[in-house]
């Protein structure tokens, strides 16, 4: 099967760490992750100010997630994580201070190369990567949303900036991309429209899930590949930016932003299953069926276990084997 996956930061790692387990159901090289690059926080930020690149934080963690299990693969995972420490504190000479080492590796192949997605096929070759890893759009974005804030909830107010809605004091109501209307990267549309599979979320759900609906010709893949969709719920509210929203709510929201979007099934842990039945009844307003799993590190935990998710994924995938 062809399998992509969509989002960014720890999310969509933890999809891809799953996926790539798959090996029995994926071929190496068929299976790609879509990365969102909107973040402007850290060392990301850093880089995209200093140099207006793309933002490599999210890219690189998604590569590190396709690095294999063999000595090989976990060496070089642990060095493209790796984050120098030193450096001045002051913000005035920080140095290398917070970068981490994928990030500096992505941006000299970007420098050298002059393009995106050479540049990244390049690292995952180095990196004995199983996939392929995509930026979602050809031009650096920014988030915007319209937010309650906690200080003034009667009242919409803009908050921009992918690190400051992921952080917010008050309940996002919606978020949009700036430029509106950015070019898709080629590689990715083709990726999707030609997938049997394509996996959207877990995630930060307004800052790394929504911004790759919102990319006009990835969303017109996504509506019209005859890929199966399948989408996976985080497993605990986020502080700040999904405080207070149910599962039920993720749902809305994510209609809310793609209601054009069918999706065919929804992965839920089974700790997110309520006695009344409002999940499974609005996963089935989104054309879905729902799919529970013990799917989390552990009980209480925002982290997806990466074997159980592998096994619910390859549940999902088998039983719509074409």
């Amino acid at each position: 099967m062809k399998v992509v996956a969509l989002g960014g930061g720890h999310g969509l790692a933890a999809s891809l760490s799953a996926l790539r387990r798959l090996d029995d159901l994926i071929e190496l090289g068929d299976l790609t992750g879509i990365v969102t690059v909107a973040d402007n926080g850290g060392s990301s930020g850093r880089l995209r100010e200093q140099f207006g690149i793309l933002p490599p934080g999210d890219l690189r963690m998604a590569l590190a997630a396709l690095c294999s299990d063999d000595d090989w693969g976990r060496t070089w995972a642990r060095i493209l994580q790796h984050r120098f420490g030193g450096g001045s504190t002051d913000g005035v000479d920080e140095g290398l201070r917070g970068h981490s080492v994928g990030n500096l590796l992505i941006a000299a192949a970007w420098e050298i190369l002059e393009d995106h997605v050479e540049a990244l096929d390049l690292v995952g070759e180095l990196l004995g990567a199983r996939g392929r890893v995509l930026p979602m759009a050809a031009v650096p974005l920014d988030i915007e949303a319209d937010v309650h804030l906690a200080a003034a909830p009667d009242r919409l107010s803009l908050v921009r900036g992918q690190a400051q809605v992921a952080s917010v004091d008050g309940q996002v109501v919606s978020v949009r991309l700036d430029p509106s209307d950015p070019p898709a990267c080629p590689e990715a549309v083709e990726a999707v429209l030609d997938a049997d599979w394509v996996v959207i979320g877990p995630g930060s759900w307004f800052t790394s899930v929504m911004p790759t609906l919102l990319v006009p010709q990835l969303r017109d893949a996504l509506l019209a590949t005859k890929a199966q969709r399948a989408l996976v719920l985080n497993l605990v509210e986020q502080e700040g930016e999904t405080e207070g929203l149910s599962p039920v709510d993720h749902l809305e929201v994510l209609n809310a932003h793609a209601p054009d979007l069918r999706i065919d099934v929804v992965v839920a842990d089974e700790s997110l299953i309520d006695g009344q039945g409002a999940l499974a009844s609005v996963a089935r307003q989104l054309g879905a069926r729902l799919v529970t799993a013990d799917v989390a590190a552990s009980p209480g935990s925002d982290q997806h276990d990466s074997v159980r998710l592998s096994d619910a994924f390859r549940g999902c995938l088998r039983s719509a084997v074409r």
